[in-house]
């Protein structure tokens, strides 16, 4: 079916920019973009939507998470990420059921799809039950079953983490048409040895994979790295074959100048999370540095119990005016840089050249902000407008693949019913 979303303002790709047409015309044939104008298109649609009152945005990329955690959310505030993760955390992810798993995804994909993330990357166990949601829901999603080992004497071979994750990717990779990738995943370098991170890196290496990390989230980490092994965690991981493949490093708050210029050669992509890391008091990632030096600079909202939500258009505002006030310069970071962080170079980091931009023969995943609300006037600068005044609930329509998720309210491929019902029923058995 060929569909036309018309009388909208649209922050359309200009090269690595955006340019904003008013009052203009976006034309979708099937999943794909084919055509964007400020003149109504010659061709004929099947239908067309007035989107009168709305701007349309490129989809967001949520490059880093946790998405089952939306079940502890709020446990463990106030505490530094080491006593967080092992105390608070583990305990009851330790009781987690695979339906409780499915249930906490699912109500993670209403808040996210309800908030504009068309794609995002998760890194969970049990990550069969995330498959089986983007599949049935339509949401894009890069998912991975975390590699840890906690017995110096465990081999590789009877890592079952390893295995799984393994399994997952000859089993579900590509699935969905491509929605769903499956992409290999390594904790971090504090919850795993050298004799099980190097030959699943070159497992990662051989099947043509991608690989999700943890890197110098905390200087506890990243010191105890350094006094362990002589080496940065970024060392550690460069040495061990893990950036032979395209990988993803959630956070580097602590990485050095040394470190991303091994991020740099090996084309590591960075993500930022800025509410996690104000949250859990890790720091300040360097991001105007690795921006200047040329990493692939992307944003993730982490964990709802470290965050607490999954709100991308949150990420976008408090990226914007973090560094702004640590560097103690209002031009650190541009709008058009905060919003390419959460499309462009989002769909990059997870292998999708297909996506990310709103231009001619990309997907057609589009969100639409409601441009009426008292806080979204005047519009004089689109761009500002949506990184430093959009909220997560100005989101009116979420659409992947020219198919509408959500919108005013309404979720079409999920019942939302159903699975507020079922999470109750999980925090009531896991918190009783």
């Amino acid at each position: 079916m060929k569909l036309l979303l018309k009388n909208c303002a649209i922050l359309a790709a200009e090269g690595t920019g955006f340019r904003c047409l008013e009052n203009a015309y976006l034309g979708i044939d099937g999943d794909t973009i084919d055509y964007i104008g400020a003149d109504k298109p010659q061709a004929a649609y099947d239908r067309e939507k007035d989107m009168t009152g709305r701007m349309l945005l490129p989809g967001l990329i949520n490059c880093h998470g946790h998405s089952p955690m939306v079940l502890l959310r709020g446990i463990g505030s106030d505490l530094p990420l080491q006593e967080w993760l092992f105390e608070k955390m583990m305990p009851i992810e330790d009781r987690l059921t695979a339906e409780d798993i499915k249930t906490g995804n699912a109500l993670a994909l209403l808040e996210m799809i309800s908030t504009g993330t068309t794609s995002y990357s998760d890194m969970y166990f049990e990550p069969q039950t995330a498959v089986e949601n983007a599949i049935a829901c339509g949401v894009k999603a890069n998912l991975s079953r975390p590699v840890q080992c906690f017995n110096k004497d465990e081999t590789y071979e009877e890592n079952h983490r390893a295995r799984e994750s393994i399994r997952l990717f000859k089993d579900y990779h590509g699935a969905a048409d491509g929605r769903v990738r499956i992409d290999f995943a390594i904790h971090a370098e504090y919850t795993c040895f050298e004799h099980i991170v190097r030959p699943y890196s070159a497992e990662c290496r051989a099947l043509g994979g991608r690989m999700h990390i943890h890197l110098s989230e905390t200087k506890k980490e990243h010191d105890e790295c350094v006094e362990k092994y002589g080496k940065t965690p970024a060392k550690w991981f460069y040495d061990l074959g893990t950036f032979d493949s395209p990988t993803a490093a959630a956070h580097c708050v602590f990485v050095t100048e040394e470190d991303m210029a091994l991020m740099l050669e090996k084309g590591v992509s960075v993500i930022h999370n800025p509410t996690s890391n104000m949250k859990l008091g890790s720091g300040f990632a360097p991001i105007q540095r690795m921006l200047d030096m040329g990493l692939n600079v992307t944003l993730g909202t982490d964990g709802a119990a470290s965050n607490n939500n999954l709100n991308m258009m949150e990420e976008l505002h408090l990226a914007a005016v973090l560094h702004n006030g640590y560097h103690r310069d209002p031009t650190i970071l541009k709008p058009a840089q905060l919003l390419a962080m959460a499309a462009r170079n989002g769909a990059k980091l997870q292998g999708r050249e297909d996506t990310g931009a709103l231009e001619v023969g990309k997907k057609a995943d589009v969100i639409a902000l409601d441009m009426t609300k008292p806080h979204m006037y005047p519009n004089l600068d689109p761009l500002a407008l949506t990184v430093y005044s959009a909220q997560g609930s100005d989101v009116v329509m979420t659409m992947v693949d020219g198919r509408i998720l959500y919108e005013n309210g309404e979720f079409f491929t999920l019942d939302a019913d159903k699975i507020l019902y079922e999470a109750k029923a999980a925090v009531k058995r896991l918190y009783n």
